[in-house]
């Protein structure tokens, strides 16, 4: 062996040492046998299989997530194929049969004509940075859900109620189906209020959402807390008779919540009036003047007594 060869090999015991000292895993795959010329022995503390079981292709798509398998493979493929540098993150089945979040970083050797002769790469453990994404977009998810929730009673607040609005209103319009919206006010809540205490009354206003979301049967229907004392019900293909039917039954759950209220001018027990409205809406129709025809019936049961429900017709 000449001075020149002995340098080489030294050389290479350099850069392997280097590589096997890293966390990423190196590897090596020959294009035209798709089998490992190497891997890195982390692989095995990784995921508990010896250097010595990965021989081909095979073994490292079959040590992978099968929801994960057919898109990371045909992505990896055709991007060899064409002889462009990738990455993939994907999950990789450990000898105990766990899963670890790999990316894969490959590269590309090309022969002098072009054509594929080697693939080289790394792998990195990215299961902690996996972990860290999941919880943020949880989070973010949650942040969102908030930004929607009426903070005192749970049910959705008047912004998605806002939003809901809109979708059902041009969906009734495009499909001609009856939309109804259904307002609800506690009776004489400033007497209430002022007679058992702002503690108190923030209860009753969770019970009353809770009640009256109980009469949202459809998985459709939706309950909003519209503001102050008052809450909405958008009922979605719902024409006016099965709207007062709703509205009846928003009566009938308050009643047996058996709410004390000894300051009300119309029942021992706590009361709602409601406003009901019906349309189908055209092109001409806007949604905020609905809402108020609707509002205005709710006044008028107001005015008419408390602890009843009013309809336009």
């Amino acid at each position: 062996m000449n001075e020149s060869e002995t340098g080489t090999d030294a050389d290479s015991a350099v850069y392997r040492t280097l590589l096997e000292s890293t966390r990423a895993i190196p590897w090596k795959i020959d294009w035209n046998t798709m089998r490992f010329a190497y891997i890195g022995p982390q692989i095995e503390q990784l995921l508990g299989w010896p250097p010595s079981s990965w021989v081909s292709v095979d073994d490292w798509a079959e040590r992978m997530h099968p929801e994960d398998r057919e898109w990371v493979v045909n992505y990896c493929v055709s991007q060899s194929q064409s002889g462009t540098d990738h990455e993939a993150d994907y999950r990789a089945l450990t000898k105990n049969g766990d899963y670890v979040w790999i990316r894969d970083v490959v590269h590309v050797i090309r022969k002098g004509g072009g054509e594929v002769e080697a693939l080289v790469g790394f792998m990195f453990d990215i299961s902690e940075r996996k972990k860290t994404e999941e919880k943020l977009i949880s989070l973010q998810k949650e942040l969102e859900e908030l930004s929607f929730k009426d903070g005192l009673t749970g049910v959705p607040n008047r912004r998605m109620f806002d939003s809901v609005l809109e979708l059902e209103w041009e969906k009734a319009g495009r499909n001609r189906q009856p939309l109804s919206v259904v307002l609800v006010d506690i009776d004489y809540f400033k007497e209430y209020n002022d007679c058992y205490g702002h503690l108190q009354g923030d209860d009753c206003l969770r019970r009353v959402g809770q009640a009256l979301a109980s009469a949202a049967t459809r998985s459709r229907d939706f309950l909003a807390r519209f503001g102050g004392e008052e809450f909405v019900l958008i009922l979605p293909e719902t024409d006016a008779e099965a709207a007062m039917t709703v509205a009846e039954r928003c009566r009938s759950v308050i009643f047996k919540e058996q709410i004390p209220h000894v300051k009300s001018s119309v029942s021992q027990l706590l009361t709602i009036s409601l406003g009901v409205g019906t349309i189908t809406p055209s092109k001409t129709d806007a949604p905020l003047e609905f809402i108020r025809q609707v509002d205005q019936n709710l006044y008028r049961a107001k005015q008419e007594g408390r602890n009843r429900i009013a309809m336009a017709g």
